[in-house]
């Protein structure tokens, strides 16, 4: 195990909105350190969804980031030969971390035209609280409610 945690990295928001998220789904896309076409799908699909809402894509992106993102999820504890399933509850950059992950894999998944669409479509659905990417949270949320009776054996 390390000695110390790491100490988290300074990140700058993006250029064009100055917002946080938009940085950390810019890093998320990239592809072999290609970071200028990750930032042009990342503005594509920002603008795809300030037309088909009207509404500030930021907000919307906060929003689906919120939908998205667990309250609980199980880890593995190891109690005397036996593996439980713990339910335990998310910090708040790994529920952050986890919606991220979870949108950009069912936008993945899913059939379109261009990556932009297909990942503004996902994020206008996890903003209306529908889509793939909001079931696989409720899909844990199950699963921390099902090995509920394991809470006793948190870390």
């Amino acid at each position: 195990m390390r000695r110390t945690k790491p100490e988290p990295r300074v990140v700058n928001p993006d250029v064009r909105y100055s917002s946080m998220p938009v940085t950390f789904f810019i890093h998320r896309i990239m592809k072999r350190g290609k970071k200028s076409v990750a930032t042009h799908i990342m503005y594509d699909v920002m603008d795809i969804i300030k037309e088909k809402t009207g509404k500030n894509p930021v907000e919307v992106l906060d929003t689906a980031l919120k939908n998205v993102g667990p309250q609980m999820e199980v880890r593995p504890r190891r109690v005397g030969g036996a593996t439980y399933q713990v339910p335990m509850e998310v910090p708040a950059s790994r529920k952050m971390t986890l919606a991220m992950r979870w949108i950009l894999d069912s936008a993945t998944g899913r059939t379109g035209n261009s990556y932009a669409e297909k990942l503004s479509a996902e994020i206008l659905e996890a903003a209306n609280n529908t889509g793939a990417a909001v079931r696989k949270r409720e899909e844990t949320h199950k699963m921390a409610e099902a090995n509920r009776a394991f809470s006793h054996f948190r870390m």
